[in-house]
This record gives structure tokens, C-alpha cells and sequence, in this order.
């Protein structure tokens, strides 16, 4: 159950990916590595989180919006999609919180 803007969104990332550096914010993200990738989801999520707290709902889209963003720049870095987390998520459906916690190894 692909979601159209999030494909859209994933095509862009892939196909800025090898762009210049000064030209994209996406290559940008990618020209510096890993790291600050996550740095920036981190960032964005912390963002999220003021905004739900600030009592101004309609705050927290625009920072969803850019968390979703960097997620799904730090999932094509390491060769993922979002069909991967999509297909995690079909895995634990029916799966109570507790007992999916329970059962993991890691």
C-alpha cells in the first residue's frame, strides 16, 4: 500500500543523491555522510516533540513533515526504503506493543 507522495519523495532523494553538494540539500546530506544524517533526523524528531508540546497542533505537520524527510534520507543511505519500515509494520500488525517488544533479540 505505497503512498504516492512518499514515492514522489523517495524518487527525488534517489535521483538528488549524486548531485552537486551546492546545488542540493538532499546531495548535501548524503556528501556528508552518515552521521550528520542522523544528526539531522535527531534534530528534526527533538522539533516534532517541542512542537507537540507547545500546544499549537498545527506546529507539529511542518515538523513532521521535515522528520518524515530525513528519515527517508537516512533510509535510502543505508540501501532501505520506506516499503522496508511499510513491511515491518505489516509484520507486527496484530501484534500487541508488549508482546512485539518482548520478542525481539536486540
Amino acid at each position: 500500500m505505497a503512498d504516492p507522495i512518499f514515492d514522489r519523495l523517495e524518487a527525488t532523494i534517489r535521483a538528488r543523491r549524486d548531485a552537486p553538494a551546492d546545488t542540493s540539500y538532499t546531495a548535501s546530506l548524503f556528501a556528508k555522510g552518515r552521521p550528520k544524517i542522523a544528526q539531522k533526523l535527531g534534530e528534526e524528531a527533538v522539533e516534532t516533540v517541542i512542537a507537540a508540546c507547545s500546544g499549537d497542533d498545527a506546529s507539529i505537520v511542518p515538523e513532521a513533515a521535515d522528520l518524515m524527510f530525513h528519515l527517508a534520507v537516512l533510509l535510502a543511505d543505508a540501501g532501505l526504503s520506506l516499503d522496508d519500515v511499510r513491511a515491518e509494520l505489516e509484520r507486527r500488525e496484530g501484534v500487541g506493543g508488549l508482546v512485539e517488544k518482548a520478542g525481539r533479540t536486540d
